[in-house]
């Protein structure tokens, strides 16, 4: 069963979509990218939550959650996330992002290593390679081509629901936060995990991310697109698992 709540933290409002374990091997928080909402993440969520709490998130502005009237950095949004982690009282966690979400958890991993147990980042963005906008919409564009119908239905609808203006005003920070700089700030271990078909987070890319961990691993879904976790949610949470249960 799933149960939805909302939370504001330092004016920002976030929606929660929880699975409670009765006796959890571990605390999962999952967190979408930009222009999208938990909807993506349900399959991946359904598979974890056999056998731990899950928590999927609807960002602020995200998800039909309410809109900021300003820009949020990543750094500031992150901050908001450590209060929510704070709420679910059941840190440290293990924090799984997708694509800009993967920012939002590197940041919260890097200034809040309490909360966070383990940082794991799914087709993260932006790289620093390709810092440009038209570049990562022809990238996007390139990958709706291989995903799934009914992951491109969810994308689309999410982003009408998202908006043209607010999606703009995150686009600036997922551009330019520096995550590449980030990962090596992190104590807590981190896992990348890419499809093989990924154009938007490339092998080259995701490589070098792990190199700048101090404590890194790649994982590569052979064949699948960037909404890894949408086609192949076994092979993910597999991923997981085996990430967070290593001795």
């Amino acid at each position: 069963m799933v149960a939805a709540r909302t939370a504001e933290v330092a004016g920002l409002t976030f929606r929660i979509h929880s699975s409670v374990h009765p006796d959890p091997a571990a605390v999962y928080v999952l967190v979408h990218g930009i222009g999208m909402s938990h909807r993506y993440l349900r399959r991946l969520h359904a598979v974890l939550a056999q056998r731990a709490t899950v928590h999927s998130l609807d960002m602020p502005g995200f998800g039909g959650t309410p809109k900021p009237r300003r820009e949020v950095p990543v750094e500031e949004m992150a901050a908001a996330l450590g209060g929510v982690v704070v709420l679910l009282g059941s840190e440290p966690v293990v924090a799984v992002g997708h694509s800009m979400g993967s920012q939002w958890v590197v940041e919260l991993g890097a200034a809040r290593p309490d909360l966070v147990s383990h940082v794991v980042v799914i087709g993260p963005v932006t790289d620093d390679r390709r810092r440009n906008g038209s570049v990562q919409a022809l990238a996007l564009g390139l990958d709706s081509c291989g995903e799934p119908p009914a992951a491109n239905a969810i994308v689309f609808t999410d982003y009408v629901r998202c908006g043209p203006r607010w999606y703009l005003r995150q686009l600036g920070p997922m551009l330019t936060y520096p995550i590449e700089r980030r990962v090596a700030e992190l104590s807590a271990p981190l896992l990348i995990i890419r499809g093989g078909a990924d154009p938007v987070a490339t092998r080259q890319w995701c490589r070098r991310l792990r190199d700048a961990a101090g404590a890194g691993r790649l994982v590569e879904v052979p064949g699948r697109p960037h909404i890894v976790h949408w086609g192949a949610p076994r092979a993910v949470a597999s991923a997981l698992r085996a990430f967070v249960l290593a001795p």
